[in-house]
């Protein structure tokens, strides 16, 4: 799968379950606040879809993302943060988030502000 503009997808060595599982805990073990985690595979299949496993986690935390916000009330089209993990055709386990450079530079936000917000080094240690 191809990469959209300003999306990072990375495969995980777990289960689309266990995946999430992880990143909830460290996010959890971090101050972050968890607002919705929609297991979007059966929320497919109580529609008649058939769907591999697929879960979506929206998470943030107000102290860092709150002046984002305030800097442009525009970005909070993309905050609270997300991130989709996914089983894909061949089985793997995908997961997929938002890059931070590319949503600064869309909302034009100051470097600072955005830093804190980078998912990469989460995804690393949520991994482990």
């Amino acid at each position: 799968m191809e990469n959209p503009d300003g999306v990072v997808i990375q495969q995980s060595p777990y289960s689309v379950e266990e995946t999430t599982n992880r990143f909830v805990f460290f996010l959890q073990q971090h101050g972050a606040k968890l607002y919705a985690r929609i297991d979007q595979q059966a929320e497919l299949q109580s529609c008649g879809f058939q769907a591999l496993p697929m879960e979506f986690i929206l998470f943030g935390n107000p102290r860092i993302g709150g002046p984002v916000i305030l800097q442009n009330p525009m970005s909070a089209l993309d905050l609270p943060l997300k991130i989709i993990v996914w089983e894909d055709d061949s089985g793997k386990t995908q997961f997929a988030y938002n890059d931070m450079q590319y949503f600064g530079k869309r909302y034009a936000l100051d470097r600072i502000l955005t830093a804190p917000l980078g998912l990469d080094g989460m995804v690393t240690a949520a991994l482990r």
